[in-house]
């Protein structure tokens, strides 16, 4: 597939037209608040690996709602004193895996923190977290879980299960609660752009081909899952978009970069057809700090930078940790 979306210099200058709710900060500080009235309860069990590099161990944490949520923490096996942190989410369809399948941060010094996504890790990565609340009639898949109303929405649960999982990080002792980044791919990224928005005070954000962005442009512009799972609903819930776009708008990536306040590593890839570019330039554009960058790759679809991506934050992160 060809480049199918602007011009890259009309990306550098492309502004999301999602209209941000009056209540947008209420409503995510009313979110976290009647959550952090649930005991975080993190907990931390020692793994055994055949490993000799690293050691693992098993999180839970109370996520949304007080419900378990499961993780991953991975870190040198002769780490003594509090590292920099390095907290991922994972892509759409995916979960926290096997324990062993985690080894680059750790190889790197970071403590690493993989939050499961709850709901999911059936369609790769396996998944050991339930989502218990129930929802309106959906299409099949997540994005139109709870469509109905910002308060239903599944994602407001994923996001606010991620601000969790950066405080269940800081709160081992091996972890350096000031030098705690938040990365992710995909749907990881656009959990990671979410996160930087709710926790003012993370030292850096790494989001590769972010998903869950620019939702009025993403849903006109590509007919690719996930995306698409919106169209198909309206397509049955005739004259519905209005209601289900300002639902969305809660949980716009655009908006919460406008209340980024960390230093941003961005990808984009411009024959994404799944993240269109310029839903992800949106984001990057609207990302509220002066030391931001986005690795663009020229002709990749959503696979993006890949290897290299990862090579560019190996090179990034430490002088931000």
């Amino acid at each position: 597939m060809a480049q199918f979306d602007l011009p890259l210099d009309e990306l550098r200058e492309y502004r999301s037209a999602s209209a941000e709710p009056e209540d947008f900060d209420a409503f995510w500080a009313k979110t976290l608040q009647e959550t952090r009235e649930h005991d975080l309860d993190a907990r931390f069990e020692p793994v055994e690996t055949p490993l000799k590099t690293v050691k693992v161990y098993d999180v839970t944490f109370a996520g949304f709602g007080g419900h378990p949520v499961k993780g991953w923490l991975t870190l040198a096996a002769w780490a003594n004193s509090a590292l920099p942190t390095v907290v991922e989410f994972v892509g759409y369809g995916g979960g926290r895996g096997l324990s062993h399948t985690h080894l680059l941060w750790a190889s790197a010094g970071f403590a690493h923190f993989v939050m499961d996504t709850r709901g999911q890790g059936s369609a790769w990565g396996g998944g050991e977290t339930p989502d218990p609340v129930g929802s309106a009639p959906a299409y099949p898949g997540y994005m139109t879980r709870g469509i109905d109303a910002p308060e239903n929405y599944y994602y407001r649960r994923v996001f606010t299960d991620g601000v969790r999982a950066v405080e269940a990080a800081r709160s081992h002792p091996l972890v350096d609660a000031e030098r705690v980044a938040a990365v992710g791919g995909s749907q990881g990224g656009g959990i990671t752009i979410a996160v930087g928005g709710l926790v003012p005070d993370l030292a850096a954000i790494a989001p590769d081909v972010p998903f869950l962005c620019d939702f009025p442009r993403a849903t006109t512009l590509t007919d690719r899952h996930p995306y698409r799972e919106i169209g198909n609903y309206l397509k049955t819930h005739r004259g519905r978009t209005e209601d289900v776009l300002r639902t969305l708008s809660y949980f716009d990536g655009v908006h919460f970069a406008a209340r980024g306040r960390a230093p941003a590593l961005f990808s984009v890839a411009l024959e994404d057809q799944t993240c269109p570019p310029s839903t992800i330039f949106a984001a990057f554009n609207a990302w509220d700090h002066e030391d931001k960058k986005i690795e663009v790759y020229d002709f990749n679809d959503h696979e993006g930078g890949g290897p290299y991506q990862e090579a560019a934050k190996l090179a990034w992160l430490p002088a931000h940790l």
